[in-house]
């Protein structure tokens, strides 16, 4: 039974840091690489973060019914094809999504039982001292980053779980934790439980 785990932030808190830990430390997680209509960076290899397509192929998927959920941030669009999911359960992997909120309401409508995650900086502060830190956006890119924070955050109650990081080492412990306490959730291993039951099946007779 793949488990779908659902990673959402705002930018500057942290999250590729996290996920890139995540799935480097525990085995059995398939990263879900969402698909984009926005030019590539220069660091930027096509099928590693993201699938890049023009706006006409993401359009027709969408007519299609491929994608599990989709959005249009600023102009691009950016979705997460099912066949990634179908890839998952082939593999018998769970797949990890990292996708905005609005992306994520979308998911759980489609996945009622994918797990949620939402990454939360300690302050307003410390995420602004993080998004100026990293030297990559003007100043204008980075206000609005800010005030996309501020909307995004008032989603947080809707997420199983919010994860403060505030000490990387201590976030992504607790990341790991959260996914291998799901894994094993009385609904998740039933069909691994009935063999063993059975075995006691003389016994309790």
């Amino acid at each position: 039974m793949t488990t779908v785990f659902i990673i959402s932030a705002p930018s500057g808190s942290g999250k590729s840091t996290l996920v890139s830990r995540l799935l480097a430390e525990v085995e059995g997680l398939t990263f879900s690489v969402s698909y984009t209509t926005r030019k590539p960076r220069s660091n930027e290899i096509d099928g590693q973060a993201y699938r890049f397509i023009e706006r006409e192929q993401f359009e027709r998927r969408i007519a299609a019914d491929e994608f599990l959920e989709y959005a249009d941030v600023f102009g691009n669009y950016y979705g997460t094809h099912a066949g990634m999911l179908a890839a998952a359960r082939e593999q018998g992997r769970d797949l990890v999504l990292d996708i905005d909120v609005q992306g994520a309401a979308q998911l759980k409508k489609r996945i009622p039982d994918a797990v949620s995650i939402f990454v939360l900086p300690p302050s307003r502060e410390v995420l602004e001292h993080r998004l100026r830190q990293r030297g990559q956006d003007r100043e204008e890119v980075i206000r609005r980053r800010l005030a996309d924070a501020a909307r995004e955050i008032q989603n947080y109650s809707l997420y199983d779980y919010v994860l403060v990081n505030n000490d990387l080492d201590l976030a992504a412990d607790t990341l790991k934790g959260i996914v291998r306490a799901e894994r094993v959730r009385r609904v998740r291993v039933e069909e691994k439980i009935q063999p063993i039951l059975a075995t006691f099946g003389q016994a309790l007779c």
